[in-house]
């Protein structure tokens, strides 16, 4: 069946242990997290640790933002974060989504890479270059989100 792939990155003026809260706090990523705008009426739900390894987040919306969990599966401060994704509705599929954070100076390299088993619409997709498109596109918009919030706030709620 395979696995396919999709990859993004950004250069972001912070370094890692600015974005870093930003990313292993599933609160967080209503602040920058590309799908946030689908439903005004998202009901989240969370549980388990508050953030770090543990921290689950299920959310229930309109047909664009559909049903689904999130947990932190592994990090390594201020470096690295896996997030486990698992959709329920639109269609059923489970991921990983990892970030990793590289350092260039006063500024860090943000990659934001996803992996999956083969579902059968990403595996119509993918030859075509839709798949990564696609998903791709909601990542530079997550991303450039990301850059902002830490740039602009630090980091900090305002």
């Amino acid at each position: 069946m395979g696995e396919y792939t999709v990859t993004r990155n950004t250069t972001i003026a912070a370094l890692p242990d600015r974005i870093y809260p930003l990313l292993v706090d599933l609160h967080e990523w209503q602040r920058w997290s590309p799908w946030e705008d689908l439903d005004p009426d998202l009901h989240r739900d969370y549980s388990g640790a508050d953030s770090g390894v543990g921290a689950k987040y299920a959310w229930s919306g309109n047909r664009k933002a559909g049903k689904g969990t999130m947990e932190v599966i592994e990090v390594t401060e201020p470096t690295r974060v896996a997030v486990a994704v698992a959709f329920e509705k639109p269609m059923s599929s489970t991921s990983t989504s990892v970030f990793t954070m590289a350092p260039r100076g006063a500024q860090t390299e943000v990659t934001w890479t996803m992996t999956g088993p083969h579902s059968m619409f990403s595996r119509i997709a993918a030859p075509l270059g839709l798949f990564d498109r696609m998903i791709g596109k909601d990542f530079e918009k997550g991303l450039a989100a990301l850059k902002s919030v830490a740039e602009v706030s630090g980091g900090q709620r305002e």
